[in-house]
């Protein structure tokens, strides 16, 4: 897993798929074949606005972001892909963190199943 530092990845994510949670917003999109270095790469971002609080709040919204993401990616994560999770205020500090990584299982179901006219 690879971390996302540019801000143009996280723009690009902004457009991309999006998968709400109660403790969080998770973003994904699959990277071209002109912007892809190694295919076998998950790549993944974090942010947190002002409204979580001060950066001793955000920093640690940020932290159970990482640790989530950081145990659910290799099992439900897809190779090629971009995930930015985006805290979310009063909820991303609070909520249980066993909840948190059910739904980021669950997000990532969502953002991977292809919806069509059958579905």
């Amino acid at each position: 897993m690879e971390i996302l530092r540019k801000r143009a990845d996280f723009l690009k994510a902004a457009k991309a798929a999006r998968a709400p949670a109660a403790a969080f917003l998770l973003q994904a999109r699959k990277r071209t074949v002109d912007e892809t270095v190694d295919d076998g790469l998950i790549r993944v971002g974090f942010t947190c606005s002002k409204k979580i609080g001060n950066a001793v709040m955000r920093n640690r919204a940020k932290r159970r972001l990482r640790e989530i993401a950081r145990l659910g990616l290799p099992i439900h994560g897809k190779a090629g892909w971009d995930y930015v999770l985006v805290g979310r205020p009063d909820v991303t500090l609070d909520h249980p963190f066993e909840k948190m990584q059910t739904e980021l299982a669950e997000a990532l179901v969502r953002i991977h199943t292809p919806r069509g006219r059958d579905r």
